[in-house]
């Protein structure tokens, strides 16, 4: 069972109190914060609020939701009305959005209880946490180790159990590579399944938000309540959407035979000996579950790299020439002209990973540069969906490791951004395709250091990933190990 359905149960039996769940979450994150810096905002008042809110309904003998009363974390590049949100940048520092997200706003009716906005690299570009303009956020395994990127701050408090869930934003891995690195569950859904609608953009073809959790079935429960079509969103997919706890099974023979695809692409240079030893592990466990294992080659996989540094910047610098000094945000002082008050405002409020994305990606969309980078990056775009096409023609589900090393030390790769870059090199395709994919724990390094397993899945098969994620969990104990935060 997962911890949302454990604590449901605690609340209707009236055995705990909403008011004292949030408590305790708020205690813990109190006494952590100073060590791990998840978060950026703390949102103390309206998370009694809300638990308060669920309590009076539970005495009126009403009947509450499987999310009501549960602590949550929401990063701080969802917009969420009244309150703060900063996107970790220091050109956001103080706004206050006029209106709420659509994942909040449904979090938010199905009575979930949020504890506050978590740190991030700014506007979600890194891979790290340490791009953050506030802080940085340490991972919980290992204080001097840094808990992935972007969304860091939400993996770092799901995995320190500072909330029991969190939702983060993946535009080229931001979920599940820090799921990976924390040692939680985090899935990124098909493209248009989840409402980006007040989710501040970075790359609009690319954005997709998801959740995290400790276990398949709270990921499972999370998604469920977020996903659905949203006319705010012209991206939204009109689709049904299923309970996706109804088809988790702690064993895949039942369903007949499944085919995994080992995407042979993944393995070789530049994989630590620990993640491919961790992930061959899974393989056979998967085998023994009833799961057939196919090797599978998808050729261009790995020219997903190359191709997303130039759709993501490109992208970006449309998306963020909106921070002028003008609408919103920050606005340098003192500058002589209109001209002088943009350069100053843009100078001083983005920090430099962002000024380096807005500028690579300036340069492919200028004249003379837009055919020969951003055109033919669109070209094995489609190249690698066709791969990855071709190879679920072949096999259901296909398989390789969410990050090529376990968390780095923190410092150890901010200077050298192609370095920082190449940590995502296994889940970029994903985002590239649209499809969806889920990482979960399968191990530990030498270090004591988490080890992530990621499950890609055809267009809108997140049932499926939940199933076989599900089988293997409950195979394992990885998802129970919780770190010592010292």
């Amino acid at each position: 069972m997962g911890f949302i359905r454990e604590l449901h149960k605690q609340l209707v039996s009236k055995e705990r109190s909403a008011v004292e769940i949030t408590q305790e979450a708020l205690d813990r994150i109190q006494e952590l914060e100073p060590k791990l810096h998840s978060f950026l905002s703390i949102t103390a008042d309206k998370a009694l609020e809300q638990a308060q809110a669920v309590d009076d309904k539970i005495a009126k003998g009403e009947e509450i939701g499987i999310l009501a009363g549960i602590p949550i974390g929401i990063k701080d590049n969802l917009c969420t009305k009244g309150i703060r949100t900063t996107c970790a940048s220091r050109i956001l520092e103080n706004f206050v959005p006029p209106y709420e997200s659509t994942v909040t706003q449904k979090l938010a009716d199905a009575g979930a209880v949020m504890v506050g906005k978590t740190n991030l690299d700014e506007f979600a570009m890194g891979g790290s946490t340490e791009n953050s303009a506030y802080q940085p956020t340490a991972n919980p395994w290992d204080l001097s180790r840094v808990p992935g990127g972007s969304s860091g701050g939400s993996a770092a408090a799901v995995a320190a159990n500072e909330c029991v869930v969190a939702v983060g934003s993946d535009t080229g891995g931001s979920i599940r590579q820090p799921a990976s690195f924390c040692g939680i569950v985090g899935m990124k859904p098909t493209y248009g399944l989840v409402s980006r609608y007040g989710l501040v953009a970075f790359a609009s073809s690319l954005d997709q938000i998801g959740p995290f959790s400790r276990t398949v079935e709270d990921a499972a429960i999370l998604l469920s309540a977020i996903a659905g079509y949203d006319p705010k969103d012209s991206t939204s997919l009109k689709v049904d959407i299923p309970d996706y706890t109804t088809t988790l099974k702690p064993d895949l023979k039942p369903r007949g035979k499944l085919r995994i695809g080992v995407i042979k692409e993944t393995f070789g240079e530049g994989l630590d000996s620990a993640v491919e030893q961790a992930v061959t592990k899974a393989l056979n466990q998967l085998q023994n579950l009833g799961a057939e294992i196919h090797v599978i080659s998808t050729p261009r996989f790995r020219d997903g790299l190359s191709s997303y540094y130039i759709i993501a910047p490109s992208e970006a610098s449309a998306n963020l020439a909106r921070y002028d000094g003008v609408k919103y945000g920050y606005r340098a002082p003192e500058a002589d002209n209109l001209l002088s008050m943009y350069a100053r405002t843009r100078a001083q409020g983005f920090g430099a990973e962002v000024k380096r994305r807005i500028m690579i990606g300036t340069y492919a969309l200028s004249a003379g540069y837009y055919d020969a980078y951003y055109l033919k990056a669109q070209k094995v775009r489609t190249l690698i969906k066709q791969d990855f096409e071709n190879a679920f023609e072949e096999v259901d589900i296909l398989v390789c490791p969410t990050a090529p090393t376990t968390a780095f030390k923190a410092g150890e790769k901010i200077t050298d951004p192609l370095s920082m870059y190449l940590i995502d090199l296994l889940t970029i395709p994903v985002n590239l395709a649209g499809l969806p994919a889920i990482s979960i724990p399968c191990g530990f390094d030498n270090n004591g250091l988490p080890i992530g397993l990621q499950l890609i899945g055809k267009v809108l098969r997140e049932d499926l990933l939940f199933q076989v994620a599900y089988a293997y969990e409950q195979s394992t104990n990885w998802h129970l190990r919780i770190p010592e935060v010292k």
